[in-house]
């Protein structure tokens, strides 16, 4: 494709076209404000909020809306928004929940690499900007097909819930 001045656009970058995010961008600010579900999920029931394991000053839950089969983020309790707010032992215990996700996924479901960060402040990106998680989301080849671009839909070979059970009940021998 050609754009202008002779600048070519190369075919390895993708787009992702996110239009419902608009809303936030004009408004300057995002969803969640008041009500924070990372601050809700540990008052509930594991399986209710999603909870796969609690730590002492962080846990690890599934995302509600997630980009791949087994996309979990760690979180801290305590309602913080930036990494660099985070107190030693929130952000020793996140890495730790880290590196442990990574090896139950491993042996749940075997992907072949991960895609792991944190968008911090809505600017970039973050959809609950005020309390601060860690993405792990598990790759595996030709994880992606057709249907986001057809159907605007995403497979997903699993059930949330099935995906918390297993990782879970994997999560004491990691």
């Amino acid at each position: 494709m050609q754009l202008n001045k002779g600048f070519e656009m190369s075919s390895e970058w993708e787009h992702i076209w996110a239009p419902h995010r608009v809303e936030y961008i004009r408004a300057g600010t995002g969803p969640h404000e008041t009500d924070c579900p990372f601050c809700r999920a540990p008052q509930l029931e594991d399986k209710e909020g999603l909870i796969v394991f609690r730590g002492a000053t962080a846990f690890v839950i599934m995302n509600l809306y997630p980009y791949n089969t087994g996309h979990v983020m760690v979180c801290p309790y305590r309602h913080f928004g930036n990494y660099d707010e985070a107190e030693e032992v929130e952000r020793d215990e996140i890495a730790q929940l880290t590196q442990t996700c990574m090896k139950v996924l491993r042996k749940v479901a075997s992907p072949a690499g991960f895609n792991i960060g944190m968008n911090q402040g809505f600017i970039a990106g973050a959809g609950i900007a005020g309390h601060l998680h860690q993405h792990i989301v598990p790759r595996w080849q030709g994880d992606s097909n057709f249907m986001p671009v057809i159907a605007k839909t995403k497979v997903m070979p699993e059930l949330l819930e099935d995906s918390r059970l297993l990782l879970s009940a994997a999560w004491h021998d990691a």
